[in-house]
């Protein structure tokens, strides 16, 4: 089996796009992942007179965080997932209703076959989406600070400590940042976030593929994995299985939702602008 295709994160600095790439990548790989900076989206969020209904059942969160920087953010990343999952699915953003599942993951109410995940650091938010199968996504700055003695102890398996060590001195920070991306992508993937313990399953460094603790074969191809730089200043790593749905490409919105839940979406995006507070 052929490992799942990763596209190279698309940056959106607006609400706007460049979209078009998103659909794409969503269409033609099965997966895509969109990056910004929360200050990008901060007009969006001040300037929009549909907030409220862009942000559904997380208004009421929205309202209540008293930290601004928080509170801003939080809405600049609900506003990202909408807005690419409406362009991967040529839908308006005010129809998705977005919900979290058991641990705070993010899904559109509705759907059978998009999963999405999201994540941020700093300024950087992240959001992966796809339609063939789990995928998870971590981000960190590419400066951060690592004690190798503490990672290699706790996070690394034998195989991939002697492969860390392996690597010139001056390469083993930026190889170790990059593993723990992928672990913190695969984990978020699978659902279990930290409960996983990261010695329980590796990564060859120089293939980039899922190896168990001895270095063997850790997957038959279903995994795809791959980690990019953006803005210069981060890392994403991106983790991707391929459940062998449909792989026809068709995203359209009427393709995707169930019929039932399709109906009454169209009908609440005709309901008026609720009142505001």
């Amino acid at each position: 089996m052929d490992e799942p295709t990763i596209a190279a994160p698309v940056h959106v600095p607006r609400p706007d796009g460049p979209w078009h790439t998103v659909h794409r990548n969503l269409k033609e790989t099965g997966s895509a992942v969109v990056y910004t900076t929360w200050g990008e989206w901060l007009p969006a969020v001040l300037t929009t007179p549909s907030l409220r209904r862009l942000l559904g059942h997380d208004w009421t969160r929205y309202r209540r965080t008293t930290d601004a920087t928080v509170r801003y953010r939080f809405a600049a990343a609900r506003l990202l997932i909408k807005y690419a999952a409406a362009a991967a699915l040529r839908t308006p953003p005010v129809s998705l209703d977005l919900a979290y599942r058991l641990g705070g993951r993010p899904y559109l109410r509705g759907f059978d076959q998009i999963e999405l995940s999201l994540t941020h650091t700093g300024e950087l938010i992240v959001v992966a989406l796809s339609r063939i199968g789990r995928i998870g996504v971590d981000a960190e700055p590419v400066g951060r600070p690592l004690r190798l003695d503490l990672l290699q102890s706790q996070m690394c398996t034998p195989a991939e400590a002697a492969e860390l060590d392996s690597f010139p001195a001056g390469e083993q920070s930026a190889q170790a940042l990059r593993l723990w991306t992928l672990k913190e992508a695969y984990t978020k993937a699978l659902g279990q976030g930290m409960r996983l313990g990261f010695t329980e399953f590796g990564f060859g460094l120089r293939t980039g593929r899922l190896r168990a603790p001895d270095g063997s074969a850790g997957s038959r191809g279903e995994w795809g994995f791959a980690t990019h730089r953006a803005l210069g200043r981060y890392l994403i790593s991106v983790a991707c299985h391929d459940a062998g749905l449909d792989p026809a490409g068709d995203t359209s919105v009427r393709t995707m939702l169930d019929a039932g839940f399709l109906s009454a979406m169209t009908r609440q995006s005709a309901d008026p602008e609720p009142p505001g507070d």
